[in-house]
């Protein structure tokens, strides 16, 4: 996990400074941490001890566990929407392809990061938070497009809603992925998805 770019541009994050590797090291911690033992559950000395680090060196690098958990999740959200962005393909089914190629490798290869995402935004304070939610639905609103461009038929509160259900879906692994390998368990959450996204459209249309 990389450290987040100074400031997001409206259609994905401008390139930042190099990452620190100590600051990643710290966030990849606190995910795990905060994943396991939940937020509130673990203590700026639980992630210092899991890198190493006492109490004042940790603060060197973060103002304490609120500034880890914004950090954490403003990176997750840039992600996000920046390698959505990327995504963009003239034909809209491989576009979506694209995008859905992109989530099921970011929730397969980071599950904590995943549950943290979807648990821990309310204890983010209120500025970053709204910093996240307006990257969450810009993201999302990258992939409306791209439904509407393949399924124009499909009305936009269908669309959104069709979007928000299958992050449902794809962000259900770090529960759902036990017995299957890293392949199969891809695989399968990619077929499901674009028969959900198939389904979705009145009479099975798509383009």
């Amino acid at each position: 996990m990389t450290s987040r770019p100074a400031e997001a541009a409206p259609g994905g994050p401008e390139p930042g400074p190099p990452p620190n590797p100590r600051r990643a090291e710290i966030l990849a911690a606190a995910a795990e941490l905060f994943a396991r033992r939940g937020y509130h559950g673990t203590s700026i000395g639980d992630v210092g001890r899991a890198v190493g680090l006492t109490g004042p060196a940790l603060y060197r690098h973060f103002r304490g566990k609120e500034a880890v958990l914004a950090e954490m999740l403003l990176d997750i959200s840039e992600r996000l929407l920046a390698e959505g962005a990327r995504a963009a393909d003239p034909d809209p089914s491989r576009a979506l392809d694209a995008l859905l190629r992109w989530h099921i490798a970011f929730a397969l290869d980071n599950p904590a990061l995943i549950t943290v995402h979807e648990r821990e935004l309310d204890n983010v304070p209120e500025d970053q938070r709204h910093r996240v939610r307006r990257l969450q639905r810009a993201y999302v609103e990258k992939w409306v497009t791209v439904l509407r461009r393949r399924t124009p038929a499909l009305p936009d509160d269908r669309t959104r809603a069709a979007v928000h259900a299958c992050f449902g879906l794809l962000n259900s692994t770090p529960r759902s992925a036990a017995g299957l390998d890293r392949a199969a368990m891809g695989d399968l959450l990619h077929a499901m998805a674009r028969s959900a996204f198939d389904g979705a459209a009145p009479g099975g249309e798509t383009v």
